[in-house]
């Protein structure tokens, strides 16, 4: 079983002696997975991506830690080992990190869900690859030339590891643009994908993912445990599920018996795919779409005098740079007002954000005094994190955030 044919790094990486500042050793030795230029103190002049930094104490010469050099990237270096355990960087090193990586997803697989991240980044050892399974696909999408000689060995493991029977490249578009190695995005590198729409189950509930086309890997699995946390709670109600995308929330809701589901999101293209995810389940409520901006659509149904049982607004990010924080909170504020308008009488409000530049509480407390404005009782039901699949291991590892709302009156 060899992956060669589509894999050829064309470098062969070097190891490189590296010393760092006070603040940047401390961030290694904490376990940081990022050390950025201005840490870095002497190093290699012949530096290339991909080489393996090897990263000495200041003051005794003890190694503290292992990562890859990335010359395009301000992150310099992405760690791949914090410690002084001596290790050897090869198959058997990343065969070792990804099933220490399965095993922490074990209590999911017990569930009916066959969907799954089996890496997530920094989080799981990996700057800057991600792999997720739907069902026997395995689609690994790479964010940074540093994997680029290492790909093979860890494609190999993660195709066993998972089972997969076919594996599907993705590239970010910075891959896309680079000459450095002969992937395509989208190319399907092992075994046979006869439908680039994959199905897949996800606590009962079956859904569909174009892993060749679909945003990331094709969908977003981070929200698992609140879609079925929100599909439960919509039994016999109304529910508007706002940046709807493929119909994640609405789909969970319909198969849990809601009478009626509106989906609204800006893309048409993926308004079809909630109708067609809808359809793979059997369900008996009424299923509307509303295509258009978010904001303004949800301005028509307030003067409609529009309400709904369950509103949940979970839009993409937006604060993608530290510049965008402001304009972000404001945005969201914004949707707590619009949302509370649209939730009915003893009616549920679920706000999300996944901007990881917005912190949780900030988040939070944004959405308390938008509510505490209104001349509503409320009560805070439940405030929720990544699920299991996504687990946090540094700081700003942790983007998304979900409060509950429920309004008393």
């Amino acid at each position: 079983m060899s992956f060669s044919d589509h894999i050829h790094s064309n470098y062969t990486p070097k190891r490189l002696a590296v010393k760092l500042n006070a603040k940047g050793e401390q961030f290694v030795v904490k376990g940081h997975p990022w050390v950025f230029s201005n840490s870095i103190t002497k190093i290699n002049d012949d530096a290339a991506t991909g080489d393996l930094a090897i990263i000495f104490s200041k003051n005794k010469n003890k190694v503290v830690g292992l990562g890859f050099y990335d010359a395009e990237s301000p992150i310099r270096i992405k760690m791949i080992h914090n410690a002084e355990t001596k290790v050897e960087i090869n198959a058997d090193f990343f065969q070792h990190k990804i099933e220490l990586a399965f095993e922490k997803r074990s209590d999911l697989l017990k569930t009916n869900t066959n969907s799954y991240r089996l890496l997530f980044g920094e989080n799981d050892g990996f700057p800057g690859l991600i792999a997720d399974v739907y069902d026997s696909v395995l689609v690994v999408k790479v964010y940074s030339e540093i994997w680029l000689p290492y790909l093979k060995p860890i494609l190999e493991s993660l195709q066993q590891i998972s089972s997969a029977k076919t594996v599907v490249m993705r590239l970010s578009r910075g891959l896309q643009n680079s000459d450095k190695h002969n992937l395509k995005d989208g190319e399907v590198i092992y075994g046979v994908l006869e439908n680039e729409v994959v199905e897949f189950v996800e606590h009962d509930v079956k859904f569909s993912a174009n892993v060749i086309k679909g945003h990331k890997t094709g969908y977003f699995l981070d929200h698992r445990a609140n879609r079925k946390r929100v599909g439960e709670m919509s039994k016999g109600k109304t529910v508007l599920d706002v940046f709807s995308y493929a119909g994640g929330f609405s789909v969970h809701a319909l198969a849990n018996g809601a009478t009626e589901v509106t989906s609204l999101d800006i893309s048409k293209q993926a308004l079809d795919m909630a109708r067609e995810n809808g359809k793979l389940n059997t369900y008996s409520g009424k299923h509307k779409t509303i295509s258009g901006d978010a904001f303004e659509e949800m301005k028509a149904l307030i003067a409609k005098g529009k309400t709904f049982d369950v509103v949940v607004i979970d839009p993409p990010s937006f604060a993608k740079q530290q510049s965008e924080i402001d304009l972000a909170k404001k945005k969201y504020g914004q949707l707590a007002e619009l949302g509370e308008k649209l939730t009915s009488k003893n009616g549920l409000l679920v706000l999300a954000s996944c901007s990881s530049r917005v912190l949780a509480q900030a988040f939070f407390d944004l959405n308390a005094q938008v509510l505490n404005s209104k001349h509503r009782l409320f009560e805070v039901e439940l405030k929720t994190k990544h699920d299991s699949d996504h687990p946090i291991a540094f700081t700003e590892g942790a983007y998304l955030k979900c409060g509950y709302y429920r309004f008393l009156e």
